[in-house]
């Protein structure tokens, strides 16, 4: 590879922590709610990696902050060949909603701005295309490399950005991304994924098929989440007879443990995050903020990993953030048939020294009695 394109969704991800699961629509809310970009550290990083494996590339980005900037911070000199509105019209800071953007703001990047610099990446015959989102910028890219010439396929890579990732065409970490980027030698083909935002919000998940594109192959990158799950009366069953009195305990989204939730007598939000001590729920569908504001010593976080990904923390739950962890015990909860799909544990929690302290052996509950080990990696 001697060409690559660099696009970034600049605020994708920001409606993570503060509880959004998304930020479709939902930008001035997530800022209301203090919430911090996320992607543009994170297309640092895979830049960074790509960086010192090959420093000799002729990068392409688009300007500012949908590129420009990271591609600078990590030592390239880039060839900026798209610049957004925003960007050229008031020098203001420039963002795109996580997924799908609205375009009723002319002070944000939008989806147009996404696919018009990945057109510009295939009239220059870019080698790659590397992109820092979600599951929805995914799309926005795979929509343009679908409609250019079928002579020439380009692949497309993406950096996880974005709470949404259901695709199998990102990268583990920013970290795999950069590396996968310098190194691959061959590509082959993977969905790309997305789901209805205000459905994921309500609790329902609502996953489409939009494309099938070329991937770079390596072992960082990650497969399509599965959707179903086995049954897990027995451990929910289990967990809510062994529940520690005066503990605060911080249940994680998804199903499994939704069903400890209803077997403590808790309506679970499915999607979100609940807290819970002694009968009480202290914070429901939480944000960052809400569960640091309840959170009380003993503590106990309960997630699932993400069936056929692997991670416990990073997809799905940032509202679980490195603060929070840092002050809790974790419990990992799945059922054999989910850890048969899995085979090893995933964190990507935005803070490597909490990474670091979470890798290694963990015990997952399976059943009433039983565990599994399984390495975080």
């Amino acid at each position: 590879m001697d060409t690559l394109g660099v696009v970034v969704n600049p605020i994708a991800g920001m409606g993570g922590r503060v509880g959004l699961k998304g930020t479709d629509g939902k930008v001035a809310e997530a800022r209301r709610r203090g919430a911090e970009p996320r992607a543009p550290e994170r297309a640092v990083e895979a830049l960074e990696a790509l960086a010192r494996r090959r420093p000799d590339l002729t990068l392409y980005a688009a300007a500012g902050p949908m590129g420009e900037d990271a591609a600078r911070a990590a030592g390239y000199d880039p060839e900026v060949v798209y610049e957004p509105s925003c960007v050229a019209g008031d020098g203001s800071e420039g963002s795109e909603d996580d997924e799908t953007n609205d375009h009723g703001d002319s002070s944000e990047t939008s989806a147009d701005d996404t696919k018009a610099a990945v057109r510009a990446f295939l009239e220059r015959g870019v080698d790659l295309v590397l992109f820092v989102g979600g599951d929805g910028t995914a799309v926005d890219v795979a929509e343009v490399l679908s409609e250019a010439d079928g002579e020439r396929e380009t692949p497309m890579l993406g950096v996880p950005a974005g709470v949404k990732i259901y695709s199998s065409v990102f990268g583990v970490t920013p970290t795999d991304a950069g590396r996968i980027a310098a190194e691959f030698d061959r590509v082959e083909d993977r969905e790309v994924n997305d789901i209805d935002e205000d459905a994921y919000r309500e609790g329902e998940v609502q996953a489409e098929l939009r494309a099938v594109v070329p991937v770079p192959v390596a072992s960082g990158v990650q497969s399509s989440k599965q959707l179903s799950s086995g049954s897990v009366d027995a451990l929910a069953e289990g967990f809510a007879d062994e529940v520690e009195p005066e503990t605060t305990y911080v249940f994680g989204p998804g199903s499994t443990v939704g069903a400890i939730e209803s077997a403590l007598g808790i309506d679970p939000s499915p999607l979100g995050v609940d807290v819970w001590r002694d009968g009480e729920v202290l914070a429901r569908d939480a944000s960052e903020s809400e569960i640091l504001a309840v959170l009380e010593e003993p503590a106990v976080i309960v997630v699932s990993p993400i069936g056929g990904q692997g991670f416990v923390f990073g997809r799905g739950n940032h509202q679980i953030s490195p603060a929070v962890i840092e002050r809790a015990d974790i419990e990992v909860v799945a059922s054999d048939d989910k850890l048969d799909g899995v085979g090893q544990l995933r964190v990507d929690t935005d803070d490597e020294a909490v990474d670091e302290s979470l890798r290694g052996w963990m015990h997952v509950r399976t059943g009433r009695f039983t565990t599994r080990l399984l390495k975080v990696v």
